[in-house]
């Protein structure tokens, strides 16, 4: 598990390309047959992704954690962006397939990733926070009829804003955010551009009471994509590819623009749950 430190705004102005991406940007989390996971002391979130081909993989803490098991004292967001899957739980079997995701609640001890097809694995990518608070396990899905364990993202959290003149036409699907699915501090949620829009999260807005984590995906190799970050009178932006990840600290917008539209999944973590507490900047006021 790789650490990384908080940083503040003010070093962050005299950071060169190399130590902004440094510090922000996450490469490589897609590997086969491994787990990847980057400790962030901006909220304490963890950032990860497992991808299961020819073997099960295992969630363990780690020596980082300090911990006997990797959800002692934490909660976890996942999404899975790849092919069918499995997720184990304490012997519980959830077959986690493409767009579904989970959220589990602390306690949870034993947990593994599995794919069903080794020539189109899963792709698991995964969001953690600490957590005071122990909440059920939920299986999630985009489509379909809600069970036990089960919840269907409802109509009212799946929101379609923007306009295609305005290049930021997206469907927004909100998986882990109060009265659907409860959690201590994580909000979770995956946001797709329509063709031919590329800007999203704009008029651009910080939130400094929880901080956030982007992945961008559905990237095609040939594009890219530019994320802002920093002050509304001073930003700075990190060029990236798919399946790259990227931590925004609560004193920082988080907004992206690309050659192409794409796919990304959101996750914060910090002490407000509530969705609309933003900050918005006008368009005209960034610098």
């Amino acid at each position: 598990m790789e650490v990384r430190t908080a940083a503040s705004p003010r070093d962050v102005k005299h950071y060169t390309t190399d130590r902004l991406r440094e510090e922000f940007l996450i490469q490589d989390l897609f590997q086969a047959d491994k787990i990847n996971l980057v400790y962030s002391h901006i909220d304490r979130i963890i950032t990860g992704a497992a991808v299961p081909v020819n073997e099960k993989l295992v969630l363990t803490a780690g020596d980082e954690l300090r911990a006997e098991y990797f959800l002692q004292r934490r909660e976890l967001g996942i999404i899975n962006i790849g092919g069918d899957g499995i997720i184990t739980i304490d012997g519980r079997v959830y077959e986690v397939n493409a767009r579904d995701g989970m959220y589990v609640g602390r306690g949870a001890k034993d947990i593994s990733f599995e794919s069903k097809d080794a020539s189109c694995p899963a792709k698991f990518y995964m969001n953690s926070a600490p957590a005071h608070v122990s909440y059920p396990t939920v299986h999630i899905k985009l489509e379909g009829e809600a069970e036990e364990g089960v919840v269907i993202v409802k109509d009212e959290n799946k929101v379609e804003l923007g306009t295609l003149e305005d290049s930021n036409h997206r469907i927004i699907n909100k998986y882990i955010v109060t009265g659907q699915v409860e959690s201590c501090q994580l909000a979770m949620g995956l946001t797709k551009l329509l063709p031919g829009s590329v800007w999203n999260t704009m008029p651009a807005h910080v939130h400094s009471r929880r901080m956030e984590a982007y992945f961008y995906f559905e990237v095609p190799e040939e594009h890219a994509v530019c994320h802002f970050m920093g002050e509304v009178d001073e930003t700075r932006h990190v060029w990236m590819k798919g399946d790259q990840a990227v931590l925004s600290p609560e004193w920082s917008i988080h907004s992206a623009a690309a050659t192409h539209n794409y796919t990304f999944i959101w996750g914060m973590g910090g002490e407000n749950l509530d969705y609309g507490d933003q900050d918005f900047s006008l368009i005209t006021d960034l610098k």
